[in-house]
């Protein structure tokens, strides 16, 4: 018989805490992260203005060294340890080089300038922390890594929340592309993982994106092979077989402008990360709407 397949996600494991103890101080946080352009900042946005408007606390945090404007208040910001334009003009590196400098350099300041600026925070805060898009960070530069490994010795519960662009998934090509940087993201970090289509609003046929949601291998494998040579039909199976089998890249598509989606995308988040037990939130509760 064919095993059941993995969930979506997979919720963080339970903290281990021996007889006696004293309960740890802990937080909770996402790790915003995917390509540029994919609309991380915009989801940082829609996510702040959706809690401000349902009377829910979180704290946004800025880790782009290179950004310039944001539209919501930022509460720790990279940008106060060092930023981008600095790192060229006096050491006459390009942006990517430069990028990779500042994110290094922060590492470097894990246990001084970030530990005084957590100390800001109140046990159970809930911060989402913005992150720069440049890809080799979050795919095989262990500086994200190492960020997280950090957080977590902070008694931090994190989610990293992968977003990609809705219209890079317009055939099966991009499909697959975008599956295998979001599952060498999931192989880095090691942390419960939400996959987002980002920009559902610009999408003008929802059908086209629908298909690619929960996609059979067959499927895949019949388009893939019609648009690639007959030496690439081995590999296309390959691939193919490690989107279905595994089942552990799965899209959950956001349409920032209903309040509805937004909910949705977050109490995924927050069922991963166990955020709000006490309150008894429970995603399979909450039904999202439908397009018309």
């Amino acid at each position: 018989p064919t095993p059941p397949k993995p969930p979506l996600y997979y919720p963080a494991p339970p903290l281990s805490i021996p007889s006696g103890s004293p309960t740890p101080t802990m937080g909770f946080a996402q790790l915003v992260i995917g390509p540029a352009g994919s609309g991380k900042s915009t989801y940082c946005s829609g996510l702040y203005q959706h809690c401000e408007t349902v009377g829910r606390r979180i704290h946004m945090v800025n880790l782009d060294p290179a950004a310039e404007h944001f539209s919501y208040p930022v509460s720790t910001d990279i940008r106060e340890l060092i930023s981008l334009d600095d790192v060229m003009e006096e050491l006459g590196m390009g942006p990517n080089g430069g990028l990779i400098y500042c994110m290094e350099h922060l590492e470097d300041n894990l246990d001084d300038w970030l530990d005084e600026q957590l100390e800001n925070y109140l046990d159970d805060d809930y911060l989402v922390f913005d992150c720069p898009g440049q890809i080799e960070l979050f795919t095989h530069v262990p500086v994200l890594h190492n960020f997280v490994e950090y957080l977590k010795r902070k008694n931090f519960t994190v989610c990293a929340v992968y977003l990609l662009d809705s219209q890079f998934v317009s055939d099966v090509t991009k499909y697959i592309s975008g599956c295998m940087a979001s599952l060498s993201a999931m192989i880095q970090l090691e942390l419960p993982h939400i996959n987002i289509l980002s920009k559902m609003d610009l999408v003008s046929n929802k059908k086209d994106v629908e298909d690619y949601l929960n996609p059979e291998a067959q499927v895949l494998l019949s388009q893939l092979n019609r648009q690639m040579a007959p030496r690439f039909h081995k590999l296309n199976k390959a691939l193919a077989e490690l989107v279905d089998d595994y089942n552990m890249v799965n899209f959950i598509p956001l349409d920032l402008r209903k309040e509805s989606s937004i909910q949705y995308v977050l109490s995924n988040i927050d069922n991963c990360i166990q955020y709000g037990e006490d309150a008894d939130v429970k995603v399979r509760d909450f039904i999202p709407e439908e397009d018309d």
